[in-house]
């Protein structure tokens, strides 16, 4: 069993993930987009700003979260090694975490990624309920 990254700052909305989506830079739009769907997973989901880039928690449990780059945003999941990714749209060889590139002028399979939250989503759930 891993132990779950938990903040007890996580919020439903954090004033400074609104800030940080209120940056300059064009790549945070697209990165935000993808935010709201983690923030409409479901009423349990919190927030916060962590390492600079905001975070989706289920209860306190982090299980995802967004950021953006001079080349591309990505959408990071903590457990993403977990996964079921049928599309093959995860990157990484890390132990747990794995993350999206989405790209201007790219296209993304967007049931696909939308099935991987709903997935990171229903997995941190389990997680939290089981006491991990």
């Amino acid at each position: 069993m891993s132990k779950l990254f938990r903040f007890s700052s996580a919020v439903p909305r954090h004033p400074d993930v609104e800030a940080w989506f209120s940056g300059a830079e064009p790549l945070r739009q697209l990165a935000e987009a993808w935010f709201q769907r983690l923030r409409a997973s479901g009423p349990d989901v919190r927030e916060l700003l962590h390492d600079g880039h905001p975070t989706a928690c289920v209860e306190e449990a982090a299980f995802a979260y967004v950021d953006a780059f001079a080349a591309h945003a990505s959408i990071g999941f903590y457990e993403g090694a977990s996964l079921p990714d049928p599309a093959g749209l995860l990157e990484g060889g890390g132990k747990r975490m794995r993350h999206v590139k989405l790209r201007w002028g790219q296209p993304i399979d967007e049931a696909a990624l939308a099935a991987l939250i709903a997935a990171a989503h229903g997995d941190m759930r389990r997680r939290v309920d089981s006491g991990e």
